[in-house]
């Protein structure tokens, strides 16, 4: 059995830290509300669901490609995280352009996931340390996955829920928080590279 408050601590830190899903999360509910931004997070969610389910079952598999699939993931997973930092960048309020839609869609959460490389690296980490070793029960892994899933949906709500309450000040400020946006993005995009 796996060193269980290890395992969470590790899980719930992974998820509540700045990354490309909460980022996305809170700009969305700043946007648009905390509502309309649920589409997005359940999005996640499943993706991270589908993504987790596939490392566990097929994790011995993986590290045998890892070596040559890593630097394509690693390219396609920055180049998709400063696209969402440009169009972050330059989005306007809600009331003043319909142009980012697409960004609170559920299938935008849902791709996102499989080039998002903090995902992918948390995945792989949480199965290869905490979970495979342990465990060799398809149903044990389904559960692992509804709990982590569920976790990264509490933590995207959580910053959503902050850019909804404080939706006024994004929207009069939101040059500002664009840009602050916009440069988290990108540094979790030149990060995957250090």
């Amino acid at each position: 059995m796996p060193n269980f408050p290890a395992f969470l601590s590790y899980a719930v830190i992974t998820t509540f830290t700045p990354g490309p899903n909460n980022i996305m999360a809170m700009s969305n509910a700043g946007r648009y509300g905390f509502k309309k931004s649920l589409n997005f997070n359940a999005g996640v969610s499943s993706g991270f669901f589908i993504l987790f389910s596939i490392c566990s079952f097929f994790s011995a598999a993986l590290f045998s490609i890892i070596p040559t699939i890593q630097p394509l993931m690693t390219f396609v997973g920055a180049a998709y995280i400063l696209w969402l930092a440009w169009n972050t960048y330059k989005s306007k309020p809600n009331s003043e352009t319909q142009n980012h839609k697409q960004t609170n869609k559920y299938i935008s959460g849902l791709l996102l996931q499989f080039v998002n490389p903090k995902g992918i690296i948390y995945a792989i980490t949480t199965v290869t340390t905490f979970v495979v070793p342990y465990y060799k029960s398809g149903i044990i892994y389904i559960g692992f996955a509804i709990l982590l899933c569920s976790l990264t949906f509490i933590s995207n709500c959580c910053w959503g829920l902050f850019g909804s309450v404080f939706q006024k000040l994004l929207i009069n400020n939101y040059k500002v928080i664009n840009t602050i946006m916009a440069l988290l993005l990108v540094y979790c995009a030149v990060s995957l590279f250090i």
